[in-house]
């Protein structure tokens, strides 16, 4: 029998306590050996929160983890190498370059309702300008006029 388990850890700092211990503790899961294999699937994602889906076999005891990928606003704060968003672009939390966009829209292609690269740059420009984070120093609404009017087509292919 298979049974799942959500969580949200912090990437690479993955514990045996709350959320995953007393949940794999009742399935006599080795909490230790999940853990470590989280912190080795989300250390690319330190000081993030990331989505982490951990599914046991009662009947064997083996399991398998699948992580899921960051909020797309945790990737723009720690792209623009800030804590917190501000309130808006007119006086920016941060910046990140045109580059850091498309790399964030790129990693998030997969988890995305955009049909191409360009469609979810655009939703990455809209949480840009949620945060108050600029783009190359502008307005994200600025950016996303911008992909719309095909001045970054090549980088977005």
């Amino acid at each position: 029998m298979k049974k799942t388990i959500d969580a949200i850890v912090e990437g690479g700092k993955a514990t045996s306590g709350p959320p995953l211990g007393p949940a794999l503790g009742p399935m006599g899961i080795n909490a230790g050996q999940v853990v470590a294999k989280i912190n080795e699937m989300t250390k690319a994602f330190s000081g993030m929160k990331v989505p982490v889906k951990v599914t046991v076999n009662t009947d064997d005891k083996s399991f398998e983890v699948h992580v899921g990928s960051p909020p797309t606003s945790e990737l723009v704060k720690k792209e623009a190498g800030i804590e917190k968003g501000g309130a808006t672009a007119e006086a920016p939390a941060g910046n990140i370059s045109f580059e850091g966009l498309v790399k964030i829209a790129k990693g998030k292609k997969n988890n995305s309702l955009g049909k191409s690269l360009k469609d979810v740059a655009k939703e990455v420009a809209g949480t840009c300008k949620s945060l108050g984070v600029t783009i190359d120093g502008k307005n994200p609404k600025e950016a996303i006029r911008e992909i719309d009017g095909g001045k970054h087509d090549s980088v977005l292919k």
